[in-house]
């Protein structure tokens, strides 16, 4: 009987002689919830994991993803070198975290932070992470400077319905009173309106979304940060504003640089923003950057010392790689001011291109007067409604290999079905045009399916009552 290494060298040399294709590997089931007894070469390995993702959508044909899915050549490298590099072991890898720091200082002049201010940031997994660690830090700046010491007061946040879940899950996992002001009939964002009845000395934040996930338009900004700047003179409530511009962040600044949402006005205390969206870097990178650093409890940030070195930390996460960071790095070296002017300028023009051809087949209304982000968000006129769904032209994309999500707006708006198409930097006016063209076959079919429901209720035969 063979001994284990000889088996093994017997099974090397005649996977030699073989395709990938022709190993016993690919005629034998794989143990799919157990790891299996012996292992196999690493190209069958990769060859059963490769054809299995076939099935998986392709992802220049996402339309339903903010998520970065292209990089340059140079990118992909500098990201394959810095892989096995632990972005928390700074006393190992020094100038990484040198790297880091110059971002923080990057961003927080890209979002308006005075010169003379002590600005103070950090990268995270996404602005999920980003976000709860503003809102952390908000509540315990709350709690640290309330003049009424009761400790039974129940934090609350304040925001609108257009924001991400990760505000919800904020509320529930830190136990924060969430106050949610529903969308209005044709009004999808949070405005000024009505603000003032929902927020008291026990709000930590108000939310403010620069770019929305439901639809890709900007609360009103401007004009919360008016009414708490009144509230604070009359009421002597300093409540925050933390601005979520996870999505717009690396829009905003380059298509409209006099519009004030950031670090300009007053209230605004924090802003997450995703590298990994429109900061054109692969998934997964956030960053959270605070106007001054004393809006950060001392409380909140950890020293270790068991990596090598005293390291201070302040994060939901503890280890995670260096390689996406240092891509933003990439990103921002590569293409600095005129190069991300460049593309989201030309991603507005792809956006109006594509929304003007889609209006063009006369079965979709544009949600929004004005695009402010490379989204479209359409929903069908109402004579189409009988005969179709945006559920439908979904699925109906899908087969085309378009990914184009359908989803109903939030509370007291979810009447209202919708597809919503993402425009990324990859996405180009001959693919703009492709996916018109397969919009308009499905237009033929709900015009088709209208007329033919015309015709039946015109040839409907007249009841007969029989008594």
């Amino acid at each position: 009987m063979l001994s284990h290494n000889a088996k093994l060298e017997k099974e090397i040399k005649e996977y030699d002689s073989l395709t990938s294709y022709g190993n016993r590997h690919f005629s034998q089931p794989i143990p799919k919830f157990e790891i299996p007894e012996d292992g196999m070469p690493p190209e069958v390995a990769y060859r059963l994991i490769h054809d299995e993702l076939n099935l998986d959508g392709n992802p220049s044909l996402n339309l339903a993803s903010f998520v970065t899915t292209w990089m340059d050549d140079e990118a992909d490298k500098l990201i394959a070198e810095n892989n096995d590099k632990n972005f928390v072991d700074n006393d190992e890898y020094p100038q990484t975290a040198f790297i880091h720091r110059r971002i923080v200082n990057m961003l927080a002049k890209l979002f308006n932070a005075q010169e003379d201010s002590n600005f103070a940031g950090t990268c995270t997994i996404g602005s999920s992470e980003a976000i709860m660690l503003a809102l952390i830090a908000h509540k315990w700046y709350w709690r640290e400077n309330r003049k009424t010491k009761n400790v039974n007061a129940l934090p609350n946040i304040v925001m609108g319905a257009d924001v991400h879940v990760v505000w919800k899950k904020f509320a529930k996992y830190f136990d924060v009173e969430l106050r949610m002001i529903p969308m209005k009939e044709d009004c999808y964002i949070l405005t000024a309106e009505h603000l003032e009845d929902y927020i008291d000395e026990n709000t930590i934040a108000v939310g403010v979304v620069i770019g929305t996930t439901f639809t890709g338009q900007i609360d009103e900004i401007n004009e919360i940060n008016d009414l708490l700047e009144k509230i604070k003179e009359s009421k002597g409530w300093d409540i925050p504003i933390h601005v979520d511009a996870a999505s717009g962040g690396f829009v905003i600044p380059f298509t409209d640089p006099d519009f004030k949402w950031d670090f300009r006005l007053s209230n605004v205390r924090s802003i997450n923003v995703s590298g990994h969206k429109y900061g054109l870097v692969y998934p997964g990178v956030g960053w959270v950057i605070f106007r001054d650093a004393k809006y950060i409890s001392e409380e909140l940030i950890f020293n270790v010392n068991y990596l090598g070195g005293e390291l201070p930390s302040f994060s939901l996460n503890f280890s995670k790689g260096s390689s996406m960071v240092l891509a933003q790095y990439y990103n921002l070296l590569r293409l600095g001011m005129k190069g991300y002017t460049n593309i989201m300028e030309n991603l507005m023009q792809t956006s109006y291109y594509l929304l003007d051809k889609i209006e063009k087949t006369n079965v979709f209304d544009c949600l929004t007067e004005k695009l402010v982000l490379p989204v479209i968000t359409i929903k069908l006129k109402d004579e189409f409604l009988d005969c179709t769904s945006v559920f439908e032209i979904s699925e109906k994309l899908r087969q085309h290999g378009w990914i184009v999500p359908a989803y109903t707006l939030p509370s007291n708006a979810e009447n209202i079905a919708v597809l919503r198409i993402v425009i990324k930097e990859n996405f180009s006016r001959s693919m703009a045009d492709i996916l018109v063209r397969h919009i308009n076959e499905i237009q033929k079919y709900c015009v088709l399916s209208l007329d033919k429901s015309k015709q039946q209720k015109h040839h409907k035969k007249p009841q007969i009552n029989i008594y």
